[in-house]
């Protein structure tokens, strides 16, 4: 999972088009359970995001990781309410996929990422 958000840490999310598909998880604070959650379920399953080149960019309150973008930016670019909890799923071309207010089993990001057009396209 570090090694997922650390990867993109130079780029911000419009770099990452067409290369990576972003999982933003956004969080009022650090403690928040919910954030703990959704890093469980994404280090549990970690070869599978990394097959399906998936980075992960988390917005904390106002710091950014895993990309060079800043929080105000990016909570206006993807609608994330400050004190909300998030779950954003960005395409390689840049659409929305899924988001979510409550974290999300890797089942679901498996399911809805195999099922992208551009997923379906790599593995013909």
């Amino acid at each position: 999972m570090a090694a997922l958000v650390a990867m993109a840490a130079a780029m911000s999310i419009a770099g990452m088009r067409d290369h990576r598909r972003v999982l933003i998880v956004a969080a009022p604070a650090a403690d928040d359970p919910r954030l703990r959650t959704q890093r469980a379920g994404l280090a549990a399953w970690g070869a599978g995001a990394a097959d399906r080149d998936l980075a992960v960019v988390e917005v904390v309150g106002r710091v950014v990781s895993g990309a060079a973008d800043d929080a105000g930016s990016l909570r206006a670019a993807y609608h994330l309410p400050p004190g909300a909890f998030m779950v954003v799923l960005v395409g390689k071309d840049g659409h929305v996929a899924h988001r979510s207010g409550e974290p999300v089993s890797a089942a679901i990001l498996q399911g809805t990422i195999d099922a992208m057009p551009m997923r379906r396209a790599g593995k013909r």
